[in-house]
């Protein structure tokens, strides 16, 4: 039995027009979305034994964390950039290992640990979303 069947083409057709519009705080939280929708999907191919859908929906959730952290700006000075970037590389690793030895606990822990990012993201104040760029010296 398949899972989303149809729901990849009102994705395409509902991300397509939001992607266009989206800043670039909007675009990390849509990537975030897309992971936690594909997490979801995973696991139930996974208790189903569907070993091709499971492993394509586990590949693109770690195209998806390496676009995330292909997002960081190293040239912040914060710890939070190494941080994330070890977060992210821990995700990736957890996903491997759930598509490796069929773990949905693997799968499960990526899926918290993505959804308590996302709510710290998207609880970033309005204003505070963008960096603060110094003004360029007047000639």
């Amino acid at each position: 039995m398949g899972f989303g069947y149809g729901a990849g083409a009102y994705q395409q057709v509902r991300s397509h027009g939001t992607v266009e519009t989206a800043d670039p705080h909007g675009l990390i939280t849509m990537l975030m979305d897309g992971a936690i929708e594909r997490l979801t999907k995973a696991r139930g191919h996974m208790l189903h034994g569907e070993v091709a859908a499971k492993g394509e929906l586990i590949s693109r959730c770690l195209d998806i964390v390496s676009e995330l952290r292909g997002s960081l700006d190293p040239s912040v000075e914060t710890p939070l950039v190494g941080q994330l970037g070890a977060l992210y590389d821990y995700m990736g690793r957890r996903l491997l290992h759930a598509n490796l030895h069929d773990d949905a606990r693997a799968l499960d822990e990526v899926s918290d640990l993505m959804q308590t990012l996302r709510r710290s993201w998207t609880a970033i104040p309005t204003d505070a979303r963008s960096p603060q760029r110094p003004a360029q010296d007047a000639p």
